[in-house]
């Protein structure tokens, strides 16, 4: 199923039932006053995280969920049935966002989690609400309220311990093939990647965490060039970005500094607080160049962006430095966990 990490859904509560207007009938009761029940309550429109769902597909086609409606009110102060809520199965990971006030009503990152987005109307009251000393016998009842409606913007957010970030070609699907069972396209051609990929790297016995692959930025990407900053939200559920540099770019011309210094200005435009998440300098292809080379290569790249955090040379094709990489990226992890789900 072709991946589609937004949709937009129109919910609609139900409406409250109408209160009913009806009058005790009993043989040996002369005056028996009115017993009009009240309108049930309107069902009211829930969204439910739920494991195995992966992408937001099935939204594109149906985008319209409706609640069933309170049953009107009945004789003997019987109130109305009321209706049944709905529940929307979403992906873990989904994050729902009012469409006309682009207010954001929650989040749902953990399996099960509900969210309710609509709520029901109630119902309207019968014609008992209405007695009173100077009007025994009311005939007046009034109608159920309308539930709620809603046009949401749902968006997928992966959950992901670690982001792969870099200009296409940098070797990220390389580097997530060699590392985990995940097989997404690689080719000597840019954008290859078109969708984000997930893999799940093992580390050692109960010791494993995920890695997201989204596809390639340029430079004016916060302007809608190549494939744009979209899919960049993925990566602000991660713990650690992996910034990949590739220290031998295809064409002869090309500044790996320029480039990843790009990558930086397009990560701010597109969110300030993940510019500031903690990054690692990934130098990516070593084996492309010979040792006497690769050495002073690397460190004049990370003298020019004045780069101070940790930095890993590794080849994504042979596997070289990866598993040295993907043990510092675990007790990395190990020594700072994730914040409690709220």
């Amino acid at each position: 199923m072709k991946f589609v990490d937004e949709a937009c859904v129109k919910v609609v509560a139900g409406h409250g039932g109408r209160g009913a207007v009806s009058f005790r009938r009993e043989k040996f009761v002369p005056f028996g006053g009115p017993d009009g029940g009240d309108g049930g309550l309107g069902g009211s429109v829930w969204l439910r995280a739920q494991e195995g769902i992966n992408t937001l597909a099935d939204y594109r086609i149906r985008h319209t969920f409706r609640a069933r409606n309170g049953q009107p009110g009945g004789g003997q102060d019987c109130t109305g049935k009321g209706g049944e809520d709905l529940y929307i199965p979403m992906p873990v990971g989904t994050v729902v966002i009012d469409d006309e006030t682009s207010e954001t009503l929650g989040d749902l990152s953990v399996a099960g989690q509900t969210l309710l987005v609509a709520k029901g109307g109630k119902g309207g009251w019968g014609n008992q609400r209405f007695k009173s000393s100077i009007n025994r016998t009311p005939r007046q009842n009034s109608p159920g309220l309308p539930g709620e409606a809603r046009t949401l913007r749902v968006e997928l957010r992966l959950l992901a311990d670690v982001g792969l970030l870099g200009l296409p070609n940098a070797g990220k699907s390389t580097l997530i093939r060699a590392v985990s069972a995940a097989r997404p396209r690689v080719a000597d051609y840019p954008f290859t990647t078109l969708y984000p990929q997930l893999g799940v790297v093992a580390v050692g016995p109960l010791r494993s965490f995920v890695m997201a692959d989204i596809p390639g930025l340029i430079e004016g990407a916060a302007e809608g060039a190549g494939l744009g900053i979209r899919f960049l939200k993925h990566l602000q559920r991660t713990r650690l970005l992996l910034h990949l540099v590739d220290i031998e770019p295809p064409d002869p011309a090309a500044d790996p500094v320029a480039g990843a210094r790009a990558i930086t200005r397009e990560l701010k435009k597109f969110s300030p607080e993940l510019a500031k998440k903690e990054r690692w300098l990934v130098l990516n292809k070593i084996d492309l160049l010979p040792a006497e080379e690769c050495d002073p290569r690397c460190r004049d790249i990370v003298r020019r962006l004045r780069f101070r955090g940790p930095v890993f040379r590794i080849s994504g094709a042979t596997g070289q430095g990866t598993k040295a990489l993907c043990q510092a990226i675990m007790n990395h992890l190990d020594n700072h966990p994730a914040p409690a789900a709220r």
